[in-house]
């Protein structure tokens, strides 16, 4: 053989293995990633499951809804031996019941959509004819309307605007009435509520009937979390503890609802227990400090 000829058998041989080395590499690079998306999908097919030290189980979960489809679910859990439920979610915030909620012209502390539309109000009071009451002079707000809660004090009448429990004065959180029902949860029940991304908590009442994860602009600002009721709010990292059966349907002071809700919390586990309950809930915060005050771009 020709010292010509060896070189070019040598040239293709070397050409050959190094294609089987391309290819042995195409080869174990897609087994990998096979492998790694296989990871990924099972973690995120698998459920959160408590935290070793909460032995938390669901009582039920909550479907949440936009526009008639199925969103997401939130479960609603519960301690053994007692008959308080948690939740996490987030925080639209609530206006009603604040005597300058609404007005005609639309500048009052929430958008009047928020209160419904002719012929189907829900967050002001109506008269016979089916239009929103107007406050008169001797009110709050004259030229405001009425705005209204689901707790209320029934001693007073119906168009009296201090009837029903302001939003801007009282930290009262909103449950859905099949949350409620299930539960067993009444108006006028004590809750305690928790912003996991800045350790802020309130105690807070159970005053509304709503959506899920809602608040008042006072409870709002006692979280740290930005109170604009047309604009505000938080999507998630906020967790609910509600003591079914704790109140007496009625609206209640500030002064009220801390002394109750906290003996109820102390009672309950405190606060180490309810947060070591939400730690898989928690948000993640970055090293930067974190205003929960700011529009929620900002988040």
């Amino acid at each position: 053989m020709s010292a010509f000829n060896l070189q070019d058998r040598f040239v293709r041989m070397a050409s050959t293995n190094r294609f089987r080395l391309v290819a042995l590499g195409v080869v174990l690079l897609f087994v990998a990633a096979v492998a790694i998306g296989e990871n990924v999908s099972r973690e995120q097919a698998t459920p959160p499951s408590a935290p070793a030290s909460c032995a938390r189980s669901v009582l039920f979960n909550f479907e949440v809804t936009r526009g008639g489809d199925p969103v997401r679910e939130v479960p609603i859990w519960l301690m053994p031996g007692s008959s308080a439920v948690f939740f996490a979610a987030g925080m639209t915030i609530d206006a009603d019941g604040a005597p300058n909620a609404y007005n005609p012209d639309n500048t009052g502390l929430d958008d009047i959509s928020n209160a419904g539309q002719p012929g189907h109000w829900d967050g002001v009071i109506q008269d016979e004819n089916g239009n929103p009451v107007i406050q008169g002079p001797d009110d709050p707000y004259p030229g405001y309307y009425v705005s209204c809660t689901s707790l209320s004090d029934r001693t007073k009448p119906g168009t009296d605007p201090t009837r029903y429990v302001d939003a801007s004065k009282i930290p009262y959180i909103v449950l859905p009435r099949e949350v409620a029902a299930q539960s067993g949860a009444r108006l006028g029940d004590f809750a305690v509520v928790i912003n996991l991304r800045n350790g802020k908590s309130s105690d807070a009442i159970f005053a509304d009937i709503g959506t899920m994860g809602e608040g008042s602009i006072a409870l709002a600002q006692n979280l740290g979390i930005w109170a604009d009721a047309r604009e505000g709010g938080r999507r998630g990292g906020i967790l609910y503890l509600v003591f079914p059966g704790s109140g007496n349907r009625q609206p209640r002071s500030i002064e009220e609802i801390n002394t109750q809700a906290d003996s109820l919390l102390q009672t309950w586990g405190g606060i180490e227990k309810l947060t070591s309950c939400a730690t898989d809930q928690a948000p993640p915060v970055s090293a930067a400090k974190v205003n929960d005050t700011q529009p929620p771009s900002a988040y």
